[in-house]
């Protein structure tokens, strides 16, 4: 998503500003759609929520940022309806004002995703750096928790050669074996970020390439105007979705503040970790050389490749929509899945056991950040969609109440 945030916590958290009842499916709150898709509300929240996952047996994760307010809790599991701090509060428990007494090595600063692998582990990615400013020292890592246990079983420090001051990861994504993850960058220098998880090694690339820089070209506008803080800054997200194939072989990455989807093959970002000197294929010039330009997919944020069709799914906050992308054919562009004003910036995807479709809705351009005089608790949701066994058709549904 975009860069640019013990005891008592659970009370409030059980009855407090966090919750977010999920009704019963009979009583969810749905959005009739012309096509395909069925728009469904899981969960409401009282704080600006980004990341969303779903594990193998259907447990939903989510994490809220540190960007405008001191959110209360960074990683959360839904149960019940409510957002429960995971995997304790402990981990939960820092705070932009007890940065001094609290060690950001083994808490969650500012975390931005969070997504579950197949080996039955979450994955947090901390970006620390809390109002999307400067990075807190020793605070950037991936957190890995075992779903079997609840417990932490890896941390990963990214140094400052990989994380920099005015760098902001984003997204992550695990290789089918476990053993590689592949992040973003959407600092003001835009990279990917590698990563052998064994020997928590990490490599950063393509730093300031332009595919993974803003197009200037670009102008990221909301409900028919330009999206600008009140100081007149326009967006100036770099690489920020990412996604990988299924069977591993490929990665796809794109800026917010851009249109160009990009990728590269996976065999090309890997072998370095136990290499005595860096790969000559490692280069960024070599890199660049490989790199493919899939398409244009118009400003967009969060990507992904479902495993149950194959198709990409990228979310256009200009359109309030969710789109797809058939990868099989050169040529191919994109074809609208859902489209409702209740779709608030888009952000992040994830696929659930079933092939039912996951989506948070973070309302960047409503936060105040863009709007001044916005709550600086900034009400969000979660969203579910049940793409149909046929090809999408463009379906829109313009007249939606908020």
């Amino acid at each position: 998503m975009l860069r640019n945030p013990r005891a008592g916590l659970a009370a409030l958290l059980l009855g407090g500003p966090l919750a977010g009842a999920i009704p019963p499916a009979s009583a969810q709150a749905q959005t009739p759609t012309t096509g395909q898709a069925q728009l469904t509300k899981v969960a409401s929240f009282e704080h600006q929520v980004t990341g969303v996952t779903v594990s193998r047996d259907g447990r939903i994760f989510v994490n809220f940022p540190r960007w405008s307010e001191d959110a209360p809790v960074s990683v959360a599991e839904l149960k019940d309806g409510k957002p429960v701090p995971y995997p304790d509060e402990a981990w939960n428990s820092w705070r932009n004002a007890k940065a001094d007494e609290i060690s950001p090595k083994d808490h969650f600063v500012c975390v931005q995703s969070v997504v579950a692998d197949g080996q039955d582990r979450l994955w947090v990615v901390d970006a620390a750096a809390p109002a999307m400013a400067h990075v807190v020292k020793d605070g950037p890592k991936l957190v890995g928790l075992d779903l079997k246990t609840n417990r932490v079983v890896k941390t990963i420090p990214f140094d400052t050669d990989t994380v920099m001051q005015a760098s902001y990861i984003n997204d992550v994504r695990i290789s089918p074996d476990g053993k590689t993850a592949y992040l973003t960058d959407s600092g003001a220098e835009g990279a990917l970020i590698v990563v052998d998880i064994d020997s928590g090694k990490a490599k950063r690339v393509l730093s300031g390439h332009p595919s993974t820089m803003p197009d200037k070209s670009v102008t990221v506008t909301y409900d028919g105007k330009p999206l600008r803080r009140p100081d007149g800054r326009g967006v100036e997200f770099s690489a920020d979705g990412i996604a990988l194939s299924p069977d591993g072989g490929t990665l796809y990455w794109q800026a917010i503040k851009g249109k160009t989807l990009y990728s590269l093959p996976t065999d090309a970002l890997t072998g370095w970790a136990t290499a005595s000197v860096v790969p000559e294929m490692l280069t960024d010039r070599t890199l660049g050389s490989k790199i493919v330009t899939v398409g244009e997919n118009g400003v967009a944020d969060g990507l992904l490749i479902s495993r149950h069709d194959g198709r990409m799914y990228v979310t256009s906050p200009q359109d309030n929509a969710v789109k797809v992308r058939d990868l099989s054919g050169k040529g191919t562009g994109l074809t609208t899945l859902v489209q409702d004003p209740q779709l608030r910036w888009p952000d992040t995807f994830s696929e659930g056991p079933d092939g039912t479709i996951y989506v948070t809705t973070s309302h960047i351009q409503d936060s105040a950040d863009y709007k001044p005089g916005a709550p600086v608790s900034l009400p969000t949701e979660l969203w579910s969609l049940k793409p149909g066994t046929t090809e999408a058709t463009g379906s829109t549904r313009p007249g939606s109440a908020r």
